[in-house]
């Protein structure tokens, strides 16, 4: 029986030296259809391989190009392990065969502008998911996140002055090394609070933002854009909103609290985000007024 080296599909590219040594010890090298990158890889260094439909007229010691699909429950050579993250190409892959020419009418017509409420939904329904612990909804809810981040990343593309994944993924993994001097530079083991700490700096004279108030989305709810302002504010040393007297003991109970006053103000007709968002507004404001303040003086 022929020799089995299942590929693969997507890294074609990927040889190990078991793959190697099979491959100089055939007297003839054939290739299934699902192989064929892997098959121009090698005729591109001058292999000869020779395109079949299936292995019925493969030598017992020739080598025949699989991939682990095609190969079924046979016995194959692995040509190499791929390293995690592997798929993420098939993702690349597959919104380009969305967005191109033949592919989905609907995901060609989409625009930055029209999916951007999508990236909200697909966070709230992961983030619904995490809560609930449920990690058969958070494999799947993530991965309409990471849909969402490869749709922009494939419009943006298409712009002259636009950028794709490779270009949103290299950024972020020099933000990562760059925000980790201790894992990734010369700077001692720190303990928690002083990654914080070193994180906050380095993100400052990255961003060189004027104000606290700088980069919170207001887009999200007026709870958490207060709680990311009043955070961001304190540990600039600025003022912070005076502390209400709190009588709930515990998370549960401030929620129960929050709930009743979320209630008692729909009995008088008032939007408590709305309310909120205003109070923070204006809290922002004086923010920005204090920082100019310093400035000046």
């Amino acid at each position: 029986m022929a020799v089995l080296l299942a590929v693969s599909p997507r890294l074609p590219a990927l040889l190990g030296p078991d793959a190697w040594r099979v491959l100089t010890a055939a007297p003839a090298v054939l290739a299934l259809p699902g192989a064929a990158a892997t098959a121009h890889a090698l005729r591109a260094a001058g292999w000869t391989v020779t395109d079949v439909a299936d292995t019925t007229g493969a030598g017992p010691d020739d080598v025949v190009l699989v991939t682990a699909a095609d190969a079924g429950d046979a016995p194959v050579v692995t040509a190499a392990p791929e390293p995690p993250g592997a798929r993420l190409l098939d993702v690349v892959a597959v919104m380009d065969r969305l967005r191109s020419p033949g592919g989905c009418p609907w995901d060609a017509e989409q625009t930055h502008a029209s999916l951007r409420r999508y990236l909200l939904e697909e966070a709230h329904e992961a983030y619904d998911a995490i809560t609930d612990e449920d990690p058969v909804a958070m494999r799947e809810e993530l991965g309409d996140v990471l849909l969402q981040v490869a749709f922009h990343a494939r419009v943006a593309a298409e712009r002259p002055d636009g950028f794709d994944v490779d270009d949103v993924a290299g950024e972020l993994v020099a933000k990562l090394v760059r925000r980790h001097p201790h894992v990734f530079g010369d700077v001692g083991p720190r303990d928690t609070a002083q990654v914080e700490a070193s994180w906050e700096e380095i993100k400052r004279a990255e961003k060189q933002r004027r104000s606290p108030t700088e980069g919170i989305s207001t887009s999200q709810s007026a709870a958490a854009w207060a709680a990311a302002l009043v955070s961001r504010a304190r540990r600039a040393g600025l003022p912070v909103p005076p502390p209400a007297e709190l009588a709930a003991d515990d998370p549960a109970a401030l929620g129960e609290h929050l709930l009743g006053v979320v209630a008692a103000a729909g009995e008088r007709g008032w939007d408590v985000e709305d309310a909120l968002r205003t109070a923070v507004r204006r809290y922002a404001a004086s923010v920005d007024a204090s920082v100019d303040a310093a400035a000046r003086a």
